[in-house]
């Protein structure tokens, strides 16, 4: 029977793989994020969890959702998918919706021109 990590555990390993994945060291995330190098640290460790509001900014700052730093994803791609595209459309108006489903249909239909020639 193997044994589950707890959240706490997950997070301070999918931080630390995140982190490495953007090629950033503890210092850098911290600037990105706005947070103490310190935090970092303590958070990769353990010894330390970060508040709703870090969460969210160390997700921001390394590109993935908050869902994959605390193991409810467990596809990095998925995570990363969670790009402004896909988090800002429920921002956009109607009108502006629609204009971007017709722009994304248009780079589409154009890609599989290029393809097919």
């Amino acid at each position: 029977m193997t044994e589950e990590k707890s959240p706490s555990d997950i997070f301070k390993v999918r931080l630390r793989a995140a982190r490495e994945l953007r090629e950033l060291n503890q210092t850098e995330l911290a600037l990105k994020a706005k947070l103490p190098p310190s935090s970092i640290a303590h958070f990769e460790s353990g010894s330390r969890k970060p508040s709703f509001d870090n969460l969210k900014r160390l997700a921001g700052a390394l590109d993935v959702s908050s869902d994959y730093l605390l193991g409810r994803s467990d596809d990095p791609a998925v995570a990363q998918s969670a790009d402004t595209l896909y988090r800002d459309v429920s921002r956009l108006s109607d009108e502006d919706r629609k204009m971007a489903e017709k722009f994304i249909r248009m780079l589409q239909s154009g890609r599989k021109e290029s393809e097919d020639q």
